[in-house]
């Protein structure tokens, strides 16, 4: 089985095609494995590109995204454009715009630059924010609510203001002044599976430097502790500009890099990253099992 290793901003993600994946009976238990940095190929994640359904003309391809826990995300900023980056560097696809189908809709994505070795610039659409209670979801007692800001937390004791919001995946963003002043490991763990998060939830702990820039630390949902998120990003972008603290157009530092968000006038937020190749594969563990397998079933 083919891969390519792509990483954004050091969240890493292994890309294969659908059609290579064919005998794999369970992509969950498949993401486990391959993930584990130990006895696999190590990443946050994996990217499964595939061609779209015969007659459905509303994308190019699609794709699916799977934690390194296997739970299957609603979407990835840094995954899918690993996957982007792919059907370029494999040269599946050489047009300036590419529509790529998730589980959270159809994004657009523009080829900004791109080298030989295979360092890729895209500007990508990664849809608009939900707000309202039901939609991201989060239990927030006998009332939904419209829009989650403000909102007391109970963290094993310990309240903490948050503001939660739908960006293709749950994310509850937390306003800090600096981050030693939070142990957000241990926040961010507690929250992510916290009862009124029946999904779990990406925990994002922000720092607003200005009203043009902020920086992160990130609690990524079925991950754990990331270098850098683009849904994370962009929810804590949107977050800012809601609770009055940024503009709409910021640029955010995280401890992988430093990317551009603007949440449009027309709701649509558009990130502005890369996304760059680390090495090709061929993983073998799935082959040596059914090989083995095999043998067992002839004895």
């Amino acid at each position: 089985m083919q891969f390519i290793k792509f990483h954004g901003f050091g969240n890493d993600y292994i890309v294969f095609e659908a059609k290579h994946l064919a005998g794999v009976q369970s992509l969950n238990d498949f993401a486990r494995r391959v993930c584990d940095r130990h006895y696999g190929a190590g990443a946050d994640g994996i990217a499964v590109v595939s061609d779209v359904k015969d007659g459905d003309k509303s994308a190019d391809f699609a794709v699916r995204i799977f934690n390194v826990d296997g739970s299957e995300a609603g979407l990835s900023g840094n995954g899918t454009r690993s996957a982007v980056a792919y059907l370029y560097y494999q040269n599946l696809w050489s047009q300036e715009h590419l529509r790529l189908q998730t589980r959270a809709g159809v994004k657009l994505y523009r080829l900004l630059e791109s080298t030989s070795d295979g360092h890729y610039w895209f500007e990508s659409e990664l849809g608009r924010p939900r707000f309202d209670s039901a939609t991201i979801p989060m239990l927030t007692g006998k009332e939904a609510r419209e829009r989650v800001t403000n909102y007391p937390l109970d963290v094993d004791g310990q309240t903490l203001e948050v503001t939660a919001l739908q960006m293709g995946n749950p994310n509850c963003c937390i306003f800090v002044d600096d981050f030693d002043s939070l142990d957000w490991r241990r926040a961010g763990r507690i929250i992510e599976s916290h009862r009124q998060f029946p999904e779990r939830t990406n925990v994002v702990f922000v720092r607003v430097l200005d009203r043009a820039n902020i920086e992160l630390r990130i609690w990524e949902r079925g991950v754990g502790e990331t270098f850098a998120s683009g849904t994370c990003s962009c929810a804590a972008v949107v977050a800012s500009v809601i609770n009055g603290k940024t503009e709409r157009r910021v640029g955010v530092e995280m401890p992988g890099g430093r990317i551009e968000i603007e949440w449009r006038e027309d709701g649509e937020v558009v990130l502005t990253g890369r996304a760059d190749v680390v090495y090709k594969g061929e993983w073998l563990s799935e082959r040596v099992n059914a090989e083995q397998r095999e043998r067992l079933s002839m004895k």
